[in-house]
């Protein structure tokens, strides 16, 4: 109380000043990492963190021990850990696009899946293959830069036109968000799963395997034999009617799923069929 106490008002000030720029600052950090994996990464070291504080108060010699060792080379870890996003931060700064605003409005879902389903529909009748990824809960910010950014509106018209066979961007993935076409032509990674049917291409295994990493759904479009597939959770169902496409998107992206996320029910995925079939 006396440091209160024996400030000036140059010193309340001032201080004021101090506390505003690190909140805001932190406020902008936050923004920067929602979009991607550091999210659960921070989770995960809060965990650690609380772990530690327990066996220092009950005194578990052990596990403090090996907590100790951990933060070591804590430092050095989360360097390499948060390697993309501090690269981000640092390209975003010297753009002066560090503090710039950022805003997200989303629309009633039944319409973007209304204009996913007429584009998956053409693309299907016409054997065009297509990759579609939906993000969730965690960002996918890393494979967007490795695409094209398109930040659009969705649009069936839009969708049908990326996958055009010899068009630019009909070889990757396109990442929505929200209500919007985040990105085209982007990179995931392939599933290493050793079961996955030989049947299935290079699509259908980055969607499988963007699945196993993160929990995004994707949908894919087969040229070879036009059958439309869903990929959530490193699992896939292959040639899905529209009926049940639907009702699982609507089942998976809707605020609702959002709020209360959990795996998918077994017996879907057992009696529309798994990743061998």
């Amino acid at each position: 109380m006396n440091y209160f106490a024996n400030l000036t008002w140059n010193e309340w000030i001032k201080d004021i000043i101090d506390v505003g720029i690190v909140s805001y600052i932190i406020y902008k950090l936050i923004l920067l990492i929602r979009g991607t994996r550091a999210v659960q990464l921070i989770k995960g070291i809060f965990v650690l963190v609380a772990t530690w504080a327990i066996s220092t108060w009950l005194n578990l010699y052990t596990l403090k021990w090996l907590m100790n060792q951990m933060f070591t080379f804590g430092v050095v870890t989360v360097l390499i850990i948060f390697q993309p996003e501090l690269r981000r931060a640092l390209e975003q700064l010297g753009r002066g696009k560090l503090f710039g605003r950022t805003t997200y409005v989303d629309r009633d879902i039944s319409d973007r899946i209304s204009e996913i389903i007429k584009a998956v529909n053409y693309l299907s009748a016409r054997k065009i293959g297509a990759l579609i990824v939906f993000e969730r809960d965690t960002g996918l910010n890393e494979y967007i830069e490795s695409g094209i950014s398109m930040q659009s509106r969705i649009s069936s018209e839009l969708l049908i036109n990326i996958f055009i066979p010899n068009t630019p961007l009909h070889d990757g993935a396109v990442i929505i968000r929200g209500n919007q076409i985040m990105a085209a032509g982007c990179y995931l990674p392939l599933s290493e799963n050793p079961f996955i049917s030989k049947e299935l291409g290079t699509r259908h295994r980055a969607a499988i395997g963007v699945s196993e990493v993160c929990d995004a759904i994707s949908v894919v479009v087969s040229e070879e034999t036009g059958q439309v597939s869903l990929a959530v959770h490193g699992m896939v169902v292959r040639d899905i009617k529209e009926e049940s496409l639907i009702s699982k998107l609507f089942e998976e992206l809707s605020p609702k799923r959002a709020a209360e996320r959990v795996k998918p029910k077994m017996s879907f995925w057992k009696r529309k069929g798994d990743q061998n079939g």
